[in-house]
């Protein structure tokens, strides 16, 4: 471990103003709640965790490192509650957060739209180029907004490029699913980490040959493939863990802040989270029904 004087540690309050910077508060959806959940701006931070959700088992792993702040995609407290009482499973994580000095921030919303935040490493790491939100943000700039579309370099079967998207994500029980003919070409393919059925207008205005998201509900998804029956197919689906499509963002995100951090003169550590927190454990596949 790196040895950091006092004057070299960043406040709670610099981390913030610097995810500001690169996940501006202005991009998160209205219906969201993003920033600091727990924590005393003027309290100091040596190490900082990342993790996709604020699960007990994660909590219990940034304690285990002496973390003084966890950085986690999902909020904590989405909706309202009326206690934080420790008899709940959200009331004891934020008393072990108090009572272990360890902050907690989310950047939810705001990190998928920013540029370099969650589709935009999804669309890099499956090999897209050219660039573009699939649904640009009301006030930000061109590039800003939830999902991106972009290209292949090379076009390829749906087979392969399914095959791509299962090799680079984490791998989990639920797999990948995936709707549309095997030996169909893709090129232009539209992302959006996250559950993204709420999307499906974007996407066809997009003139996107393949849709990677997560979450797909049967009504929505059948709906979008009998549409897409009647035309030439497409887009077609690649249906994928929630915790997957958000965890490849998660070590481009401790890098470009820890990059902020140090051109600010501020020395922090970094780690990313091994809990697996996708809510499946096992999946049965293979029986038809009778």
């Amino acid at each position: 471990m790196a040895s950091m004087s006092e004057t070299s540690r960043p406040t709670v309050a610099d981390v913030l103003r610097l995810m500001e910077e690169l996940w501006p508060s202005a991009l998160a959806e209205s219906w969201d709640a993003c920033g600091l959940v727990v924590g005393r701006p003027d309290a100091t931070v040596s190490r900082i965790h990342w993790a996709v959700d604020p699960v007990s088992a994660v909590v219990a792993e940034a304690v285990e490192h002496e973390a003084d702040m966890l950085v986690t995609h999902h909020p904590l407290l989405l909706r309202g509650v009326t206690s934080v009482a420790g008899t709940g499973f959200k009331g004891d994580v934020v008393h072990t957060l108090i009572e272990n000095g360890c902050a907690l921030v989310a950047a939810h919303t705001n990190a998928d739209s920013a540029v370099g935040g969650v589709s935009d490493v999804i669309a890099e790491v499956l090999g897209l180029t050219r660039l573009r939100p699939l649904a640009p943000s009301d006030g930000g700039t061109e590039e800003e907004g939830i999902g991106r579309v972009g290209e292949l370099e090379t076009p390829m079967t749906l087979q392969a490029f399914a095959e791509r998207v299962h090799l680079n994500l984490p791998s989990v029980a639920s797999g990948v699913r995936v709707a549309g003919d095997r030996q169909a070409i893709v090129r232009t393919v539209a992302v959006c980490g996250g559950a993204g059925d709420s999307l499906f207008d974007a996407v066809r205005a997009s003139d996107a040959d393949v849709y990677v998201t997560a979450d797909l509900r049967h009504h929505p998804a059948s709906e979008v493939r009998e549409a897409a029956l009647l035309d030439d197919g497409r887009p077609y689906l690649v249906d994928v863990s929630h915790f997957a499509s958000e965890w490849l963002w998660l070590p481009a995100g401790a890098q470009a802040l820890e990059r902020r951090l140090a051109e600010d003169g501020h020395e922090v550590e970094m780690a990313v989270s091994s809990i697996v927190t996708d809510p499946w454990d096992f999946i049965l596949v293979g029986r038809n029904p009778s």
